[in-house]
């Protein structure tokens, strides 16, 4: 694991309760966690930094570091001053060693279960005779005005949550509980804010001696009764006695299994890993840590693990569609089983007329969840992507059905017309209340909703619901790519069923390109929208297979201009030569690493790898950070290839594992 220390910059101690955009601290989950931790500086050794906890739908901040160490040398009397001599995020883990007073400490925290991580401290004295120690952790809860309650407990202390119905700060939480139990006999004090637990039994090192405790953040009681009591580790590094970390539980709350986190982190990176380049290896363990530290268990009304945006975001904690079907697709090269509870965690809240909801949040009638329109249907796609990986028929046959009810639902609420054409659009929504509020929603569901193609659209009412009076090009391309799909994973259960593409992929190949300007573009009564420039969109029908040769090859030229998509950073969502090309404005110039993705699988179908290849180079070299151990942003300035939005960003990281996977 050691090879792969650090590929993401975890140091860090936050300056107050609520995250900041401009104070951002990469943390590290694992198991589908609600709560994280970081790896602190100098000034706060002897703990981890945080946790940072999600509030159902919000993160905070519950303190700089809960649970530090202290010791004291019982025969001198005197307080060791533990210094931090290195801290290391590993596959996994995390890991800092402290020395002081003859003592060297060494901390590591894994997690054990989705609501439990465990730190293990090894205390060693290489002096002569046994040393006898006084041991203490100290607390104290960051200042905000929703703060828990601390309370001492018979293993350790709690932080109880209060009910608090406020989306700036957390839902009804009122049951929730922070919780750190220790291995053997303590006491605690809890003063205001703050706290100090004593073991009740001095330590005694002669050699090495071993302290354990784990912190368990739960929303219920049933949770909180499942839990294990805390064990020593044993000798086997990263096992636990008792219940260990399971490969992943996927379900509605299962029990976990036997398999520890150091096996399960090695199986991870033996499949992400295959095939690599060596100086690729760091980059794609970085992608399947910032997906697995945005892994989610289930809770609330998330019935199932699933991936969320990113644990650093301030609002993205619940699973959006198009989001998951592209996190399921990266997820699936290194854990399929957990890529198909990433697709089904969106297809439980299917509803009844087949479509599926935009997002999905933690409650149900929350603020966040979001039903006014869905996303590009790039289901049938993720669902081959994990089939192919895992091989499971059953979650095959599991889908199927499921899938066509979806594809079907984009004809009957969508082809305003009949004619096999799809335009993007709205539900019949309390929210969808005016034509403002109906265009906003449309442009949600395209995923793009900021691009110039949609400055100026007229909404018009749909077979059931409203569409927008423009057909869209990545649309029918996603559709047509889902119909091929579908037919594969139709043979592959045993239906007759057919899904014929003819219609849609000559509709796009005859309509939406333009010769003059070699690109596609959105049309409106079958005329291409050349005038609104060039969009990232214009790629999709080459990744969908369905451009013609002259077409793929127009494309590709365009792709590979410097003054058109062949900027330093490849494939900004705005083409360079656009008017409307702005690279700081979101949709508007900025380089999405999942359409870049797109465009480099378009290129290998059409059998242009070596001009595929060159974009995902020239990817890693000038996207700021990529190569080293900065997050992965949501997007990139495709000039001066700065990072831009929100940090650790999963689409961004199953984008990379797309492209170096294939």
């Amino acid at each position: 694991m050691d090879e792969f220390a650090n590929v993401l910059d975890l140091v860090g101690v936050p300056g107050r309760a609520r995250p900041a955009d401009h104070e951002q601290v990469t943390v590290f989950a694992d198991l589908g966690a609600w709560h994280g931790y970081a790896l602190p500086d100098p000034a706060h050794a002897g703990g981890f930094t945080g946790p940072l906890y999600v509030a159902e739908e919000y993160p905070w901040w519950l303190a700089k570091v809960f649970s530090r160490l202290g010791l004291t040398d019982l025969d001198t009397g005197e307080r060791v001053d533990l210094v931090l001599e290195g801290a290391d995020a590993l596959p996994g883990r995390l890991r800092q060693v402290c020395v002081g007073a003859g003592l060297t400490v060494t901390l590591g925290l894994w997690y054990t279960s989705h609501r439990t991580a465990v730190i293990d401290a090894r205390v060693r004295h290489d002096g002569q005779g046994p040393r006898r120690l006084a041991v203490s952790w100290t607390g104290a809860l960051l200042p905000h005005e929703y703060a828990p309650v601390l309370r001492g407990t018979d293993t350790g202390i709690a932080a109880d949550f209060r009910d608090v119905r406020d989306r700036q700060a957390f839902l009804s939480t009122a049951d929730a509980r922070f919780e750190v139990s220790h291995d053997a006999p303590v006491i605690t004090v809890v003063t205001g804010d703050g706290y100090r637990t004593d073991r009740v039994a001095p330590l005694v090192v002669a050699g090495e001696a071993r302290l354990t405790w784990q912190e368990s953040y739960t929303f219920t009681a049933a949770e909180r009764d499942r839990l294990t009591p805390p064990a020593a580790p044993t000798p086997r590094d990263g096992a636990v006695a008792g219940p260990a970390a399971p490969p992943s539980h996927h379900g509605r709350g299962a029990v976990p299994g036997p398999e520890p986190s150091d096996a399960r982190w090695a199986r991870y990176l033996a499949r992400a890993l295959d095939g690599v380049a060596p100086d690729r290896r760091r980059l794609v363990v970085k992608a399947v840590s910032t997906l697995v530290t945005n892994w989610r268990s289930p809770a609330g009304a998330l019935r199932r693990d699933g991936v969320t945006p990113s644990l650093s975001s301030t609002t993205a904690h619940g699973f959006w569609s198009w989001d998951s079907w592209k996190h399921a697709a990266g997820v699936a090269r290194f854990d399929p089983a957990l890529a198909a509870s990433v697709i089904e965690s969106v297809f439980d809240h299917q509803r009844d007329d087949g479509m599926v909801p935009d997002a999905v949040f933690f409650n149900r009638d929350g603020a966040n969840w979001n039903e006014r329109n869905t996303q590009p249907p790039l289901a049938a796609w993720a669902v081959w992507q994990v089939y192919h990986a895992g091989r499971d028929l059953a979650f095959l046959r599991r889908l199927y059905p499921r899938l066509v009810a979806y594809h079907r639902w984009w004809y009957d609420a969508r082809d305003r017309c009949g004619f096999g054409i799809c335009s993007y659009g709205a539900t019949l929504d309390a929210g969808n209340d005016t034509d403002k509020a109906v265009a906003e929603a449309a442009t949600w569901e395209s995923g793009t909703d900021s691009a110039p193609r949609f400055d100026d659209v007229t909404v018009l009412p749909g077979r059931t619901g409203f569409t927008l009076d423009q057909e869209s090009v990545c649309l029918n391309a996603y559709l047509a790519a889902e119909k091929d799909h579908l037919t594969l994973i139709a043979r592959a259960v045993g239906s007759s069923d057919t899904f014929p593409s003819r219609t849609v992929a000559s509709y796009v190949r005859d309509r939406m390109f333009d010769p003059v300007t070699g690109w596609f573009y959105d049309t409106i009564d079958g005329q291409p929208l050349v005038e609104r420039g060039k969009g990232i969109e214009g790629v999709i029908p080459l990744w969908a297979g369905i451009a013609t040769l002259p077409q793929t090859v127009a494309v590709r030229a365009a792709l590979l201009d410097p003054g058109r998509f062949g900027t330093p950073v490849p494939c900004p969502s705005v083409s360079a030569d656009s008017p409307e090309f702005t690279p700081d404005r979101r949709w508007r110039g900025p380089v999405w690493l999942d359409q870049l993705a797109f465009a480099v699988e378009g290129l290998r179908r059409a059998g242009f790898s070596g001009e595929a290849e060159a974009l995902t180079a020239r990817l890693f070299a000038h996207a700021d950070g990529l190569a080293g151990d900065a997050p992965l942003h949501e997007s990139y300035h495709p000039l001066t290839g700065a990072r831009q939005g929100t940090p650790n960003v999963s689409w961004s990281a199953a984008a990379v594992l797309l492209m170096l996977k294939g």
